[in-house]
């Protein structure tokens, strides 16, 4: 009897279906060295536990973007080890902070199944959360994965496609219990700008760059334990070992902090998408755009809709082709909801 895993394939998942995935991982401060080790992240909320106190949260969490990561590793032998590609994200919700000490598990149930009319491939939907030790979930979003079929022939299921929210709306977010931005310090954040002094249709060029290695792309993924061959083994992927859309996105995230370096917490993901492939050697640069502001009615704290776009060395606030296509540069589209002093 196989004692090894395959994966599952597309004719594997069913809707209704519950993943409970393994390992549980318990998240140290090494979580948050190794973070800032891989990426330029400065945001001081997530530096500084003075900082944090000061801004009524009981010390500084671990960065979003990493709790993120660790719950979204769980979940690769059982939805994305056969994908062909990630396609996009919906309904993405940060309802705690994630601190040094807290064990993350994740579960995930599937919510659509389409198979593709070539007949080799199909589309899952699954909504995943991840919990910590108290079954508290801390995170949840959507995500639909293109993924093989073992056999052609197999019949295609019923399709099912969710309806899910383009936009997720300001009351929906989560703000963070005893959050407070009263007496935020704009000196020691390390920009002034605070959530009045952006309009929305602003665009922000970040500027800086970072070219992709391949050592860091891979022991960032090992650091989640995310084991989706096309990021590891050139054999299953000859032209080049593909860059985990989770590095681009904290990268990005990171080069972010010159110009918005007080958008401090990530609290929703309204929607997002992997334009083109990055591979080792290309050069990640990121500017954002204003979509929408809303106030949140806690002290201080303001709510900042924003689309971050990563591109490899490309113009900045350049985004599609008359086809409607995005240009092949651009390698992410995010739109997500951050917290910003008001």
């Amino acid at each position: 009897m196989a004692k090894t895993n395959p994966g599952r394939f597309f004719e594997d998942y069913a809707v209704g279906q519950v993943l409970n995935h393994a390992v549980p991982r318990t998240v140290t401060e090494g979580e948050r060295g190794l973070y800032h080790a891989l990426y330029p992240a400065r945001h001081a909320l997530y530096s500084s536990d003075e900082f944090a106190r000061a801004c009524g949260l009981q010390e500084s969490p671990i960065d979003d973007l990493a709790a993120f990561h660790v719950v979204f590793g769980k979940t690769v032998p059982d939805v994305s080890l056969n994908a062909v590609a990630n396609l996009g994200y919906a309904e993405g919700r940060w309802l705690l902070p994630v601190y040094a000490g807290d064990t993350l598990r994740s579960v995930s149930e599937v919510i659509g199944v389409k198979q593709n009319s070539n007949g080799k491939t199909g589309v899952v939907w699954v909504r995943t959360r991840g919990l910590n030790q108290l079954d508290e979930v801390v995170i949840e979003y959507v995500r639909w994965v293109m993924v093989r079929k073992a056999d052609p022939d197999t019949p295609a299921p019923e399709t099912v496609v969710p309806e899910l929210k383009n936009i997720l709306e300001p009351s929906d977010l989560v703000i963070p219990e005893g959050l407070d931005f009263s007496n935020y310090d704009f000196a020691l954040a390390g920009e002034p700008h605070r959530w009045g002094d952006y309009e929305i249709g602003e665009t922000i060029d970040h500027v800086d760059g970072v070219t992709v290695e391949e050592a860091e792309h891979m022991l960032a993924t090992r650091l989640w334990q995310n084991t989706a061959k096309v990021h590891f083994d050139l054999t299953f992927r000859p032209d080049g070992r593909l860059i985990y859309g989770g590095h681009v996105i904290s990268m990005a995230r990171a080069l972010s902090f010159n110009g918005l370096a007080n958008a401090q917490m990530i609290v929703g993901l309204n929607g997002g998408a992997h334009a083109n492939p990055c591979f080792a050697g290309n050069t990640i640069k990121a500017w954002s755009e204003v979509l929408d502001k809303a106030e949140t009615g806690v002290p201080g704290v303001g709510a900042i809709r924003l689309r971050l776009v990563a591109t490899k060395g490309g113009e900045p606030f350049e985004l599609k082709g008359e086809d409607g296509r995005y240009k092949p540069d651009v390698l992410l589209d995010l739109d997500y909801w951050a917290l910003m002093p008001i």
